[in-house]
């Protein structure tokens, strides 16, 4: 038995609510165990320096964590990010740019915002999963209002991690389980099932072919069912 009483195939429950603030574009706060971000799309007119003059837009990323989020205050990143934040803020922006036909978007640019209000581990696949979905809500908002002129979506993004613990192989690791992990992999992929990251780690061990094989497929589960939470709350969102 898992320390919150899951089956080593579970995920945690996960809340996503939509239209979380007012704004521009769109808005989320997921709650993922007791992990909450609340993230955001906004639109800006212009491209990056390198693609003007091409008529194709781009996508960027921003993570923080609030300095409350943790039993111990965090410092609040004024100036220069640390070097965690700085390689989840890039693993955000990589997974979404698979989302965006940037031809379709033309010369805009996306900023996904992700600000973690309370860790509880897995603050990264919280952040890409909830990311997505203000991803869609953001591109409804701007069609309506006609800031873009066609939807330029092309792939469902999902995340989530998995690990082996004491032995056993784990879906979605809380805290306490990723703190004392033997491994710990983060997997991104879209709805085809291909990857678009898969970061793994021998924390405490090395590990074998075969046990990889058992994380990615048990992974592919989880984000199976966490696209189907994705859906349903865009669908809700639709409907309101």
């Amino acid at each position: 038995m898992r320390i919150d009483g899951r089956k080593n195939d579970a995920l945690r429950n996960i809340e996503i609510i939509t239209d979380f603030t007012e704004t521009g574009g769109g808005s989320v706060l997921i709650n993922w165990g007791k992990t909450r971000v609340l993230c955001t799309a906004l639109l800006e007119e212009g491209t990056m320096p390198f693609l003007t003059g091409t008529g194709k837009g781009w996508l960027t990323a921003e993570y923080a964590m609030l300095p409350s989020s943790t039993t111990v205050r965090k410092k609040r990143e004024t100036s220069k990010p640390d070097g965690r934040s700085t390689e989840i803020k890039r693993i955000i922006g990589r997974s979404l740019r698979d989302a965006v036909d940037y031809d379709k978007l033309g010369e805009k640019t996306i900023w996904i915002d992700c600000d973690v209000l309370q860790a509880d581990g897995g603050t990264r696949t919280a952040s890409v999963t909830g990311a997505y979905v203000a991803l869609v809500l953001g591109v409804r908002k701007w069609l309506k209002a006609g800031l873009i002129s066609e939807n330029p979506l092309v792939h469902q993004i999902a995340a989530v991690s998995a690990g082996i613990v004491n032995e056993e192989v784990m879906l979605d690791l809380c805290y306490q389980e990723d703190s004392s992990a033997q491994v710990d992999i983060n997997i991104v992929a879209d709805e085809t099932g291909s990857f678009i990251e898969v970061q793994g780690t021998g924390e405490g061990r090395s590990f074998t072919p075969e046990e990889l094989k058992k994380l990615i497929t048990l992974a592919q589960k989880g984000i199976k069912q966490i696209m189907l939470i994705q859906n349903q709350a865009l669908k809700k969102a639709a409907a309101e």
